[in-house]
């Protein structure tokens, strides 16, 4: 199983809404070589983490089946953001698109990038509410724990499904 989560918060290229962008995202990402799109969440509307005076995110996960190496999976990621106006800076900086490996067939590894399964994952309800939607029975390879545990245990988080 391959979690890939997807979130924007500022308007991407031809002034698209961060949502816009995101689901032109999604579409690409399904279209990667050699993997098979399962699921995608809803779109949910959530703050910044950590807490910042930057517009509201548009976040998602989209669930594929395959194989592939978790270099060529970052590099076919980072080409996409690159696609959709992403300029990498500050970290937690607002942007036009954000791409990350939550999970790879569930391999555990800490060198080189990317890091797996993500490091903060487990800490964010902006990935673990949409990734009970794309897989329910999902337990972080690491922590061993599943997603609606992960979930119980986070502080309140301000997460919502997203209006259009």
């Amino acid at each position: 199983m391959i979690l890939i989560a997807i979130g924007a918060n500022l308007p991407g290229r031809d002034r698209a809404s961060p949502r816009e962008s995101c689901e032109q995202a999604a579409a690409v990402v399904r279209g990667i070589a050699g993997l098979k799109f399962v699921a995608l969440s809803p779109w949910y509307r959530t703050s910044p983490i950590p807490a910042a005076s930057q517009p509201d995110y548009c976040n998602g996960m989209i669930r594929l089946e395959g194989a592939i190496s978790p270099e060529m999976l970052l590099a076919r990621l980072q080409e996409i953001e690159y696609q959709f106006g992403r300029a990498r800076g500050t970290p937690n900086a607002a942007r036009t698109l954000d791409l990350d490996i939550i999970d790879l067939n569930g391999i555990i590894r800490a060198v080189p990038d990317p890091v797996l399964p993500h490091p903060r994952a487990h800490l964010r309800g902006f990935v673990l509410r949409p990734l009970l939607d794309v897989a329910p029975a999902w337990r972080h390879p690491a922590l061993r724990q599943s997603v609606t545990t992960l979930l119980a245990e986070l502080p309140p988080q301000a997460i919502s499904l997203w209006d259009n």
